[in-house]
């Protein structure tokens, strides 16, 4: 689905990624873990073209993204992040409704997606459809952001911090409906985090990074039994500590 090869994103003299290259199957949830600088969130930016790679290629389903226009590229991917950019004066069924509305779908079709999408989130339509952001808690603007993320069924969901912003409580019950959500068993996902339980409770595989780089790709069992260098060794000591 997603294949990322040698990629190098330089800032002036700073390379902010180096070289880095792993792959994403379809239907996988692969995270970017690492801490602040470490690279994680310039590479997933590279992923939708927020940020152009210096060097180095990006492929979704064999096809290069250079040669795909990036709105329509982003059109096909899901964007959710942690301070959610939910539009203020839009009510919540005109933010989930974003995207569809921009890709011409029928009037009817987006409201029925919408409704069955905060249903699933457990934001019941009759009493959400027209609030507005600001009235609405941290958590369920992280709902209704990734309901907008989803409302268009793209293939591919890029997640930055998504639960940065919330208190810990919060942000553990949220880490749960997103697990079981059926909507999401079925896309491609890249996550950004630097919290490692975070990691290993949504990752199918881990991508452990510091100073640019790719220090060890795996499983959470991979990366805490079988650590490819000290780094890795010591990242994860200290985490339980």
């Amino acid at each position: 689905m997603i294949r990322i090869s040698q990629l190098t994103k330089m800032f002036g003299s700073v390379a902010a990624v180096h070289d880095v290259s792993f792959r994403v199957a379809e239907g996988e949830t692969v995270v970017l873990l690492g801490t602040s600088g470490c690279g994680k969130t310039t590479t997933l930016n590279m992923i939708n073209r927020l940020l152009e790679p210096t060097s180095g290629t990006i492929e979704v389903n064999g096809r290069d993204i250079r040669s795909v226009k990036p709105e329509e590229l982003r059109r096909g991917i899901g964007y959710v992040i942690q301070h959610i950019g939910l539009f203020p004066h839009y009510t919540i069924a005109e933010n989930i409704a974003t995207v569809p509305h921009l890709l011409k779908y029928e009037k009817s079709a987006i409201q029925h997606r919408t409704v069955a999408l905060l249903e699933q989130l457990h934001l019941p339509p009759e009493t959400f459809l027209h609030k507005y952001p600001h009235e609405l808690s941290g958590g369920q603007r992280q709902r209704v952001g990734l309901a907008r993320a989803l409302a268009a069924d793209p293939p591919i969901v890029l997640m930055d911090e998504p639960f940065g912003a919330l208190d810990p409580i919060t942000r553990a019950g949220i880490r749960r409906e997103f697990r079981e959500l059926e909507e999401l068993k079925r896309k491609t996902i890249v996550m950004v985090t630097h919290d490692v339980a975070e990691a290993f409770e949504l990752g199918d595989r881990i991508c452990l990074m510091d100073a640019g780089k790719v220090q060890q790709l795996g499983t959470a069992k991979e990366l805490l039994l079988t650590p490819a260098n000290t780094f890795v060794r010591t990242f994860f000591a200290q985490d339980r500590t």
